[in-house]
């Protein structure tokens, strides 16, 4: 983190007292041809920073030096596509099972509630799994984790295409499995987007990210129902089988291990045990490889308990994000796994198969709202950094002006280094944050409050197809909009930490998920769907409360648990 302490002494021009650097990350470079042309308020590991002598403009500072990661713009891309298609697995087991579910309740001799309840504790699964893996991710390394969970969803499918209908109890222990690899790799994506992404480019990437999750409620019902319908339900178990067992291959040759306690910008190759076997990702940049004499191995820190995850919901800040993306979250699938039966009762018309198409416009417009408030993100963040500059420039010409009368700021700032240099440790802890992020907050509560209301209503109403179609894309596109921002500010307080605080917040929203679930269809016999959206919307008005505290105190709260927080 660049102070605005630091931007004025960086901006200083070149005198005796100043010839020395007071910090090896900060040094003044007094040739201006040498120096890169943009801006960045960026930093990381080794970093130094130049400024040109030409008028003093803030605007002038570069980064130079070793840059945050080795890999290119379309590179970083590339890594987070890769994340994304693996994030997509977690919804797509849960959402594909939803048309199957009659006829498996006819082929195991259960009832509709029993097998309702795999989907439960699916649920429950994942939410805790994450907890566990989100750790170890953050200790061991992403590609290991991410092989393993593959490789548990791919033997999980297998068993539950085989699944004798005798076994009831199989099955629920089959999908309790399959949830613990599928839905770690959501945490793990968004673990790698901290390793390689700056804040500044991490909105984009969220986005970029969450369209795997939400493609999945989108596509899932529609192969769901034309499998089971066509083939059988085993069918739908032998299609995740083999989409995992490509995907497992394609990551186990080409994904590369982006955590950067142990490849650093990933100049630093991994165990030999953890490199891929076709290196296709950052090859233009030569690999670091220390001599013999200096050479360290790389070993996981020490006390890796993933229990200490835990540690993250004694935050107050954190919890706040946690808490209010959860109920959004329990909104969002709430309209997700109500659609089918509601959409079957009240339109007659529609068939098993033909109801599946009605998940297009929640799954696009969810799709679409994510990468759109990602670039949002992206923006907001480049306008706070300008204004961070700017406001920079203009202590720094005070502090000259005072300088002119005989004020002398040089020794000053010398003295002050020691304290300085402490502070700036802290990776961009003075910036924002929290108002930058949760700007947008307050109009997508609104739309997604008035929307949601309306489409419960409409539903009960019998109004035309097209109202709840048009309500579930409005829906959609803000509900994954205020949780892709949620995802963002956490990992932004957590950067070094992405997976845990991304499990976290899997944990809180999967179980106020499942929860919804288990009262969201007696609700809906009782005071049908109008009453029951209002009563769910009126919950989700109790969130608004938490913004405003996290607007208010989160920035305290951040840098006071930075400040005593000791690295482990």
């Amino acid at each position: 983190m660049l102070l605005v302490s630091d931007l004025r002494l960086l901006m200083t021009p070149p005198q005796q007292t100043l010839t020395k650097p007071l910090e090896p990350a900060l040094q003044y470079d007094p040739n201006p041809s040498d120096s890169p042309t943009s801006a960045t308020l960026e930093s990381g590991v080794g970093l130094q920073y130049s400024a040109t002598a030409k008028d003093n403009n803030p605007a002038e500072l570069v980064r130079a030096g070793k840059p945050f990661s080795i890999y290119t713009r379309r590179e970083k891309w590339f890594v987070v596509g890769m994340a994304a298609l693996a994030g997509l697995y977690s919804p797509l087991a849960s959402s594909v099972y939803f048309p199957a579910i009659p006829a498996m309740a006819i082929a195991f001799g259960k009832s509709i509630e029993l097998i309702n309840l795999t989907v439960t504790m699916y649920m429950v699964f994942q939410g805790i799994s994450p907890m566990l893996w989100g750790g170890l991710a953050d200790r061991f390394g992403r590609r290991p984790v991410y092989l393993t969970c593959l490789l548990l969803f791919l033997l999980s499918s297998i068993g539950l295409a085989l699944v004798p209908t005798n076994a009831y109890w199989l099955l629920m222990v089959l999908r309790c499995f399959q949830a613990a690899g599928a839905a770690s790799m959501i945490a793990l994506g968004a673990g790698v987007i901290s390793d390689i992404a700056t804040p500044a480019e991490r909105g984009g990437f969220m986005g970029l990210f969450s369209l795997g999750p939400m493609i999945g409620p989108c596509i899932g019902p529609i192969i769901g129902g034309l499998l089971s319908g066509g083939l059988g339900w085993r069918s739908m178990f032998w299609f995740q089988a083999i989409a995992t067992g490509l995907m497992l291959v394609f990551m186990g040759l080409t994904f590369p291990e982006t955590l950067r306690a142990i490849v650093d910008d990933g100049s630093r190759p991994p165990q030999r045990w953890n490199r891929t076997p076709i290196p296709i990702l950052g090859r233009k940049v030569p690999k670091v490889i220390p001599d013999s004499g200096s050479m360290v191995p790389v070993t996981p820190r020490k006390g890796a308990n993933p229990l200490r995850i835990f540690r993250i919901f004694t935050q107050p800040d954190v919890l706040l994000v946690l808490i209010s993306t959860g109920i959004v979250y329990s909104l969002f699938y709430s309209v997700t796994t109500t659609t089918s039966p509601l959409f079957l009762s009240a339109y007659p018309y529609l068939t098993q198969s033909t109801v599946g198409l009605c998940f297009i416009p929640y799954g696009f417009g969810g799709a679409l709202g994510s990468v759109v408030i990602g670039r949002v993100l992206d923006y907001d963040w480049r306008k706070m950094e300008e204004r961070v500059i700017s406001g920079a420039s203009n202590q720094v010409e005070g502090e000259e002006n005072k300088a002119e009368k005989g004020v002398h700021t040089a020794t000053h700032y010398h003295d002050s280094q020691k304290e300085k240099s402490a502070t700036a440790k802290l990776e961009k802890q003075d910036l924002p944050i929290e108002h930058t992020r949760l700007k947008r907050a307050p109009i997508l509560f609104a739309l997604l409050i008035s929307a949601s209301i309306g489409y419960g209503w409409s539903v009960q109403q019998k109004a035309h197809i097209a109202v709840p179609l048009v309500l579930q894309f409005i829906v959609g596109f803000v509900s994954m909009s205020i949780i892709t921002i949620n995802q963002t500010i956490l990992v932004d307080m957590y950067p070094s930490q992405g997976s845990s605080i991304t499990a976290s917040n899997n944990f809180v929203r999967c179980l106020l998920g499942a929860g919804t679930i288990s009262i969201q269809d007696p609700l809906i016999n009782a005071i049908n769907p109008g009453w029951t959206y209002v009563l769910f919307c009126s919950i989700c008005l109790l969130t608004v409360p938490l913004f405003i505290i996290e607007w208010r105190y989160g920035p305290t709260w951040r840098r006071r648990r930075m400040l005593t927080d000791k690295p482990q």
